[in-house]
Parts: structure tokens; C-alpha cells; sequence
């Protein structure tokens, strides 16, 4: 069975090697005879695998001479359509003589479909035949069931995953440069595949290996996008393709491993095979004519943001089930979906609910974004020019692996191994606000010194201690292509509502809901201990289901709904009450936003500091040209003003600078250089670059000079 099974291996690697070079040249095509040439040669290899199945069917006498006959027939067939086109080409050439111009291919669309169809039909019944020539035949599951047990075995991932590649490999000069590694990772994401070989080591390390191309995938394009503002209409639409191929993919891994159906999963792998070999055999329709700017488009942004938040939710779960299936797949209070419609529907509902909030909240989920983000905040280190932001970049993913990945899910979980359910033990703390469990004297006095703590930390160092540092949000907001979302805030229309350091009547409302919200569940939490009322959210504290609603779900929810609500919304909007706590203490606090010159901003015409503000305080340039400093309970602390300024005349004042004017110490070190004026900056610049022509080139605007990547620093 071995030399069986290696022979089969030769022939699927001659199979890959044939199809990528046919691959080639119908990419190459542009005549009609060179075009149906390769649609013969691939009809020809279907039509030998065909008969080739008909004998491993059934194996006989009786079946090979039928497999041979059928072969025949449909190579018969097949060469119909080139044997017309050549007598009519050679029909023209007789009658055109010199002025003969061979016909040229008309029906692109058609014939990439055809060569597609094709491929597809080869690798299908390459699967069967080999399988069954192997002596592993097919259970019997109807025609879905077989389907996805053909798209799903060795033979035809395998042999997939080296076509794909080889195909890439053979057109890399014609491929766009941004494509180029997107069809790597396509081809590396196939092979892949953890129902290939349902064995324990080899799920479990492509399990982790596919999560790991994944990740790499989705960091690349939204880096990209970050440096390409506009893209071609067909590359931005093969992008959605492949993030929602690959969402279902991941869809269909996890049902896999909960149910053993790898039906969605199958699916997801013929539409990827499809979607790879359109895209490569007609390159040119991903690098035509530029799209309108992707952050003008809120739509495609949107689609874009929840397409990965699928994927990536999906992929959080695989690797929960495959890194501690007990603990994560216990989490889940699923309802039956039986009985009435509308009961149906409402246990769907809450399955999804919780689905959604258990996996968010996981190991693998937090790890995965924590890698995929933070890489994207790693990039936005490079960039910063201020070292008190990259210090504080620094700490903020430190945090994030302390507090989001670390401590929650393995310190504890080590440390006390037999703790119950945590929906069944709400705690005192930031994350759940005013929880009134009773707890030891001990753990009780923790709770209260890291309330006071943070607290004094807001008072010296501002907002910035939450929202931009020990919360795990700024991970997910401050790597360069979500930051560069921050254009949204002035462009959509509820963002637009937000803007400015007022609190909108919006806001307040949002605040008062969300507050209101936090206490009553905090008094119910209270009550249900003491036995006065007995009121769970299916089982869970309602403190603890609060909490669970708003950082697992609806976070979520409104991470995706950037493009439409404007970024960093837990803080424009007032929904987040751990930051309207941190809100009021930083009103009382040193915190603020200082200039080194107010003569500066006076003259500057740029509001480069206001744009970059994440949270759209728009009216900080008036207060720095009217008072020389700014103060805001909305402001997050970020910095991005700071490094927006062209004429690095802005920097964040905290306890440090009020201690060195108590101490009668200059507040912030001397600038190096003078600040230059505004007129002085254009003029200079004019200055030193005359036109080729020797005449003065026209002056430009104001912060111009100083380079940066398209809307957002991106080239």
C-alpha cells in the first residue's frame, strides 16, 4: 500500500506541476485558438480521471473498457470547440493573407469561469480516484457529504496548495506586487488545512499554523492599506472576497472540531480555489483604474473591519477548543433550538451572545489579537517621533499582554486550577465598577487600593493611565491602520456629532444609560447575595453580565461600526463607564495639553493637531491660541496631537511639569531652536527650492513640508 500510495503522490505532484503551466499560459492567452488549447488540454486531463474513477468505482474487466471508452468520448468531445476555431482561423488566414490577424479572445469572463470549472472538476476527480485507489473509500453521505470528503482530503488540498503555489511562482512577473504575498498565503493557508489528516499532531500544529498565516495575512493588508489609501476597484473587491472566504473558512474549522462537519469547511476551500485562480489568471482586473480612497468609503471599510472580526473570532475559537477544549467549550450555556419559532429564534440569539462573548473573552481570541494588533502598533512605534508616546507604546502592549492575556487566563487559571465559573463570582474592580459581592477582608482591601491607586494615577498623569495605557482597547485603536480611522470621526455623520470637548446631549444621554445601567446592576448584584431578590442573567451575576455586555460584545460591536461612528467611540460616545470614572477624576487632576508659544498656533493654518486628535477634540487650537493650553475630560491622552504638530510646539503636561513650577525649575526642558513662525516656515521653503526653470515655485501649505503617508502618513 505504500508503493501505492507513492506512486499517487508522483502523479499528484505531475498533476500540480501540469496545471500550473496550463494555468500559465491561460493566463498568457489572448488569442481565441491559444485559449481553447487550454481549455482542451484540461478537458483532456478530467476526461482520463474520469474513466480513471469509473474502474476504481467498481473495480472489473467490464469497468476498465468502460473507463476507457469514456475517456475516449469526452476527449472526443472536448476537442470539438479548438477544431472549429483552427479551420476558421485557417479559413481567414487563406482569405486575409498578409492583413491576417489572428482572432483575438473576446469572452474574457467566460473563459477564466471555464478554466476555473476545470481545475476544480481535475482536483475533484483526482480526489476520488486517488482516495479510492488508495483503498480509503468515501463514506456514504450523499452527494454534499461527498463532495466535502473530496475537498477535504489529502489528495486534493495537498496537490491544490502546490498548484496555487506553482501558479504564482510561473506569473510572479505579471503580478502586482500587492498581490504577490496574499497568493502566498492563500496557497500556504490550503495546505494548511487540519481535516486533511484528522490526526492529533497534525490538527493541532496546523491548527496553530494556519492561525499563524492568518494573522500575518491580516497584518499585511491592513498595513498595506494603511500605505495605499487607494487601490485598484478589483484588488479592493478580491480583498472582501478572500476576508469573507476565509471568515467562513474559519467558520467551518470550528464546526469541525465541535461537531465533526466539515461541510462549510469544504465550501470555503472550493470558493477560496476559485476566487485564487480568477484573480491570477486575469491579474490586470486587480490593478486597473484607483478606487475613491477606502477611508471616503464607510461602507467598505465596515465590510472590511467585520469580515476580520468574523475571521478572527472564529479563529479564536479553533484554538481555544484545540489549546483547552474543557475549559472554553464548557463556557457555553447553549439553549436547545426547538419547540416554537419564536423560541427557536430567541435561544439562537442567545447562543450567538454568548458565543460571541466567551470566545472574545478567551485565551486564544485575546493572544491572537494581541499579535495581530500589536504588530500594527509596532509599526506605529516606528513611526512616533516623540519619545514620551513610544514609551508609552511600550507600556501599552505590555499591559495588554499582562492584563488581557496573561493574568486572566493563565496565572489564575493555574494558580487556581478548581475556582468556579467566574459568571458565578462578580469581583470589585475596574473592569466591573461597583460590584458588591462580599468578599474576604483581604481581597476586599486589594480591591479598594487598586481603585484608589488608579485613581491617583488618573489625578498625576491624566485619563491617558486608562485609556491609552492599562486598558486593552488602545491596542486594538492605536496601531497605524485603525488609527488612520480617525478621519471617520469628522466624516460620518454620528461621528460628526461627537466632535469638539463639549459633552453633546448625546453624550450625556449615552453616559446616563450606560451609568444608570452600571448601578442597577450592581444594586441587583448586592440584593441577590443577601437573598432579597433573585434575579440572573441565564445564571449569571448580573454584574457580571453587564460587564460581559459591554467589553465583549458591545465593544465589539462598535469596533466594527468605526467607519460609520468614527474611531476610538468608547470615548467620544461616553459608553464605556470605566473611562466616565477615569473622566471624573481626571477633572480634578494636572492633566492637560500645553504649547510652547501661543504666537505659534496663532500663525499656524495647518490644524494638523486637531486631525489627529483620535477622539475629535477639533476646538483644541482655539484654547492653545487663546490660552497657550487645553484641558479636556474627553481627551484620552493618546498624543497623536503632540506628534502632528509641524512645528513641535505641543507636548502633555502632567504632575512632573506642575512639580518642577513648584520647585521654581523651568516646567519643560528650553526648545533646541527657535519656534518658527508660520510665514517664516513658507518662506524659507520657497527659498530653498526653486523651480527647475529658476523661477520660485508657489508656496505650500502650511505643515506641507514636513513628509507624510498619504491622508495619514501613508505614501
Amino acid at each position: 500500500m505504500l508503493a501505492v500510495e507513492l506512486f499517487l503522490g508522483l502523479l499528484a505532484a505531475l498533476m500540480a506541476a501540469t496545471t500550473a503551466v496550463l494555468v500559465k499560459w491561460a493566463a498568457e492567452a489572448k488569442t481565441t485558438v491559444s485559449a481553447l488549447v487550454v481549455l482542451f488540454l484540461l478537458a483532456m486531463m478530467a476526461a482520463m480521471f474520469a474513466g480513471a474513477l469509473t474502474y476504481y468505482l467498481d473495480p472489473s474487466p467490464g469497468t476498465l473498457i468502460a473507463g476507457l471508452w469514456l475517456s475516449g468520448l469526452l476527449m472526443s468531445v472536448s476537442v470539438l470547440p479548438l477544431f472549429v476555431a483552427i479551420v476558421r482561423e485557417g479559413y481567414a488566414r487563406l482569405a486575409q493573407g498578409a492583413q491576417y490577424v489572428p482572432t483575438k479572445l473576446r469572452s474574457t469572463g467566460g473563459f477564466v469561469g471555464a478554466v476555473v470549472g476545470l481545475v476544480l472538476a481535475n482536483e475533484l476527480l483526482m480526489g476520488w480516484t486517488f482516495q479510492l485507489a488508495s483503498g480509503f473509500p468515501f463514506p456514504s453521505a450523499g452527494v454534499g457529504g461527498l463532495l466535502a470528503s473530496i475537498l477535504v482530503s489529502p489528495w486534493f488540498l495537498f496537490t491544490m496548495s502546490a498548484e496555487m503555489l506553482l501558479s504564482s511562482l510561473f506569473l510572479w512577473e505579471r503580478l502586482p506586487p500587492g498581490l504577490r504575498p496574499v497568493l502566498l498565503a492563500q496557497s500556504a493557508i490550503m495546505f494548511l488545512s487540519p481535516p486533511a489528516l484528522a490526526a492529533g499532531p497534525w490538527v493541532a500544529g496546523t491548527v496553530l499554523g494556519s492561525s499563524a498565516v492568518m494573522i500575518g495575512l491580516f497584518v499585511y493588508l491592513m498595513e498595506y492599506l494603511y500605505r495605499h489609501h487607494q487601490t485598484a476597484a478589483g484588488f479592493s473587491n478580491y480583498l472582501l472576497e478572500v476576508l469573507a472566504v476565509y471568515a467562513l473558512m474559519m467558520g467551518g474549522l470550528f464546526l469541525w472540531q465541535y461537531y465533526g462537519d466539515a461541510t462549510l469547511f469544504a465550501l470555503s476551500i472550493a470558493l477560496e480555489m476559485a476566487i485564487f485562480y480568477a484573480a491570477i489568471v486575469l491579474p490586470e482586473d486587480l490593478a486597473g483604474d484607483l478606487a475613491e480612497p477606502w477611508q471616503l468609503r464607510p461602507g467598505w471599510a465596515f465590510a472590511l473591519l467585520s469580515l476580520i472580526f468574523v475571521a478572527e473570532l472564529f479563529m479564536g475559537a479553533a484554538l481555544d477548543v484545540q489549546l483547552a477544549p474543557g475549559t472554553y467549550l464548557g463556557g457555553f450555556p447553549f439553549l436547545a433550538l426547538n419547540g416554537p419559532a419564536t423560541g427557536v429564534v430567541g435561544n439562537a440569539v442567545s447562543n450567538g451572545f454568548w458565543f460571541v462573548a466567551t470566545t472574545s473573552a478567551s485565551t486564544g481570541f485575546l493572544g491572537m489579537m494581541g499579535l495581530e494588533m500589536g504588530a500594527l502598533v509596532v509599526f506605529k512605534f516606528r513611526e512616533s517621533r516623540n519619545l514620551e508616546n513610544r514609551v508609552r507604546l511600550i507600556l501599552m502592549m505590555g499591559c495588554y499582554g499582562a492584563f488581557a492575556v496573561f493574568y486572566p487566563s493563565l496565572y489564575f487559571g493555574l494558580l487556581f486550577p478548581n475556582a468556579p465559573s467566574p459568571s458565578l463570582v462578580p469581583v470589585l474592580g475596574w473592569s466591573m465598577g461597583i460590584g458588591s459581592y462580599p468578599l474576604a477582608v483581604g481581597v476586599f482591601a486589594t480591591v479598594l487600593v487598586s481603585y484608589l491607586v488608579t485613581g491617583v494615577l488618573v489625578i498625576l498623569f491624566g485619563r491617558r493611565v486608562i485609556c491609552s495605557t492599562f486598558c486593552t482597547a488602545p491596542l486594538m485603536y492605536q496601531g497605524t491602520m485603525i488609527d488612520s480611522m480617525k478621519t471617520f470621526n469628522r466624516t460620518s455623520t454620528v461621528g460628526r456629532k461627537y466632535l469638539s470637548s463639549r459633552f453633546s446631549r448625546l453624550y450625556s444621554v449615552t453616559t446616563g444609560v450606560v451609568m444608570g445601567s452600571l448601578v442597577a446592576t450592581s444594586v441587583l448584584s448586592y440584593l441577590d447575595t443577601t437573598g432579597a431578590v433573585h434575579v440572573y442573567f441565564q445564571g449569571n451575576d448580573p454584574s457580571v453580565f453587564f460587564f460581559t455586555f459591554s467589553f465583549s460584545v458591545l465593544w465589539y460591536l462598535m469596533f466594527v461600526t468605526i467607519p460609520y461612528t468614527g474611531n476610538y467611540n468608547c470615548v467620544t460616545m461616553g459608553w464605556c463607564y470605566t473611562g466616565t470614572i477615569a473622566q471624573a477624576f481626571q477633572k480634578v487632576g494636572f492633566y492637560k495639553l500645553k504649547v510652547h508659544d501661543k504666537q505659534v498656533c496663532r500663525e499656524c493654518t495647518t490644524l494638523d493637531c486637531a486631525r489627529g486628535c483620535p477622539v475629535g477634540l477639533v476646538d483644541m487650537p482655539g484654547h492653545f491660541r487663546t490660552k497657550g493650553e487645553f484641558r479636556s475630560s474627553k481627551c484620552c491622552g493618546v498624543g497623536d496631537c503632540v506628534e502632528a504638530c509641524p512645528y513641535d510646539n505641543l507636548y502633555i503636561a502632567d504632575v512632573r511639569h506642575w512639580l518642577r513650577r513648584r520647585l521654581g525649575r523651568p516646567e519643560v526642558v528650553e526648545h533646541p531652536s527657535p519656534l518658527p513662525m508660520a510665514r517664516s516656515v513658507v518662506r524659507t521653503a520657497v527659498s530653498r527650492s526653486p523651480a527647475p526653470n529658476g523661477t520660485l515655485p508657489a508656496s505650500p501649505p502650511l505643515g506641507g513640508a514636513r513628509p507624510g503617508p498619504g491622508l495619514n502618513g501613508a505614501p
